[in-house]
C-alpha cells in the first residue's frame, strides 16, 4: 500500500481543505476512494495502518449533532496515529469569539479541523482564516462532501464502478443531494433528483454540475418521483426535515407525501436496485420499514464506509 506522501506524488497537489467534492480534481475523487478500499480491506484483514498523523492533533468542531461523523472521526484519527481534541461547543465556534479567531488559535496547535456547523460560509470564513490548517467540512446546510465520499465508496463496492449507472435521488434538494450529485456524475453516473416544486435543486448548481460531469455522468432534475426512479441502479433519500428546518415540518409532511420511498415507488426501479439513506431515517416518513429493512437496502454499508472514506481523506490531506 502507498503512503499518503506517495500517493501526493503522484497527483496534482492535494488542496489543504475539503470543504466541498470540488475541491477535489476527478483524479484525487478517484485515488481518495481507491485508498479507503485498500484501507477498508487492511482493517478487515488486520494489517498495520498506515499513521501519517503520527504526533498530530485533530480537533473536531461540531455545532450539530452527531452519531455517525463524530464517531467515525474520532476512531479515524486514531487509527491514523494521530489524537483528537473536542473543544467544547461554546467556546469552539464563535460563541466567544470569532470564529475566525478561533481558526488562528487552533492553528497555532493543531494540525486539523474537522467542522461541521450551518452555512459554508461559516467554514469557508474558518479555512480562510487559517491557510495551514487542513480543514474538513463534515456536514454543512448546503453541503456534505465526507458522505457523498462514503455513497460513492458504497456504490463501487456494489457495481465496481459508477460509469453508466443510474442513481435517483428522492426528496429535498439538500445537502445530501448536492454532493451526491457532484461525486457521482463526476464519477460517470447519472444523477436523476425529484424534488417537489419549490425544493428543487438550484439552477446555477445544477448548471455547474453538467458542465463538470465525466465519463458520461449526468444529471436531471424533475418534480416527478416515478419518472426519476424508472429503471434506476439506486434510490436514495434522506430526511424531509434536516436540522434547522423544524419550525417548517408539518408544511414539510404535506408537501413531501407523495415522494415517500415505498415498496409501490421502488418497484419501478431496476431488478437489483440499492436501496441508500445517509441516515438517520425517520421511518414511516421519508421511507417504510419494508424498504429499508429489505435486502435492497445499503444504509449500514454507507454507514461503515463513514469510516474508510474519512481516514483516505485525512491520509491524503496529511
Amino acid at each position: 500500500m502507498k503512503t499518503a506522501a506517495q500517493r501526493k506524488a503522484d497527483l496534482a497537489p492535494v488542496p489543504m481543505r475539503f470543504l466541498s467534492i470540488g475541491d477535489f480534481t476527478p483524479s484525487q475523487l478517484e485515488a481518495c476512494l481507491e485508498l479507503a478500499s485498500e484501507l477498508k480491506n487492511a482493517r478487515t484483514a488486520g494489517i498495520p495502518h498506515i499513521r501519517p498523523l503520527e504526533g498530530r492533533h485533530i480537533a473536531l468542531l461540531f455545532e450539530k449533532p452527531s452519531l455517525r461523523t463524530r464517531s467515525t472521526f474520532q476512531i479515524a484519527v486514531r487509527e491514523l496515529g494521530g489524537d483528537v481534541i473536542e473543544p467544547p461547543q461554546d467556546v469552539a465556534l464563535g460563541g466567544r469569539e470569532t470564529i475566525k479567531d478561533v481558526a488562528r488559535n487552533l492553528e497555532r496547535w493543531v494540525h486539523g479541523a474537522v467542522v461541521r456547523t450551518y452555512a459554508q460560509s461559516r467554514i469557508e470564513a474558518f479555512a480562510n482564516a487559517a491557510p495551514r490548517l487542513r480543514v474538513v467540512n463534515a456536514l454543512t446546510d448546503e453541503e456534505h462532501p465526507c458522505q457523498a465520499l462514503a455513497d460513492c465508496l458504497t456504490m463501487r463496492e456494489k457495481w465496481g464502478s459508477l460509469r453508466g449507472r443510474t442513481i435517483a435521488y428522492v426528496g429535498d434538494s439538500n445537502n445530501v443531494a448536492l454532493s451526491l450529485a457532484q461525486a457521482a456524475t463526476t464519477l460517470g453516473g447519472k444523477v436523476r433528483i425529484a424534488s417537489p416544486r419549490g425544493y428543487e435543486l438550484d439552477g446555477a448548481l445544477s448548471a455547474a454540475i453538467k458542465r463538470n460531469a465525466r465519463h458520461g455522468g449526468a444529471l436531471l432534475v424533475t418534480n416527478d418521483p416515478v419518472a426519476a426512479v424508472t429503471g434506476a441502479d439506486a434510490v436514495y433519500t434522506d430526511v424531509w426535515t434536516s436540522m434547522g428546518q423544524e419550525s417548517e415540518t408539518a408544511q414539510r409532511h404535506e408537501v413531501f407525501a407523495p415522494f415517500q420511498v415505498n415498496q409501490e415507488l421502488i418497484a419501478h426501479a431496476s431488478d437489483g436496485v440499492l436501496f441508500m439513506h445517509c441516515l438517520p431515517a425517520h421511518r414511516g416518513e421519508e421511507v417504510t420499514d419494508e424498504v429499508i429493512d429489505s435486502d435492497a437496502s445499503v444504509v449500514f454499508d454507507q454507514s461503515e464506509n463513514r469510516l474508510h472514506t474519512q481516514k483516505a481523506l485525512l491520509a491524503m490531506l496529511a
